[in-house]
């Protein structure tokens, strides 16, 4: 089943970074849900598996930083090249 997000969903991928979830794919109770997501940084769309997708902060929900966001920010900032 594929279900329009209206309105989008801020997300983070690991791996790729935050950006807005525009859908998602369900396959059924033996497959992980896919998230449609465009990545802010680079424009990409990525179809991310649910156990790569984390909710993004949210103070006024109280919802801090996910410890693997924070964790996946750092090594992607490593990997960048200084210049």
């Amino acid at each position: 089943m594929f279900t329009q997000l209206n309105p989008t969903i801020p997300l983070h991928v690991l791996g790729k970074g935050a950006g807005q979830a525009l859908a998602v794919i369900d396959y059924g109770p033996e497959h992980n849900l896919l998230w449609i997501t465009a990545i802010d940084e680079t424009g990409e769309i990525w179809c991310a598996p649910n156990p790569q997708v984390r909710m993004q902060q949210n103070w006024s929900m109280g919802r801090s930083k996910p410890m693997a966001v924070k964790a996946d920010r750092t090594a992607r900032e490593m990997e960048t090249p200084a210049g």
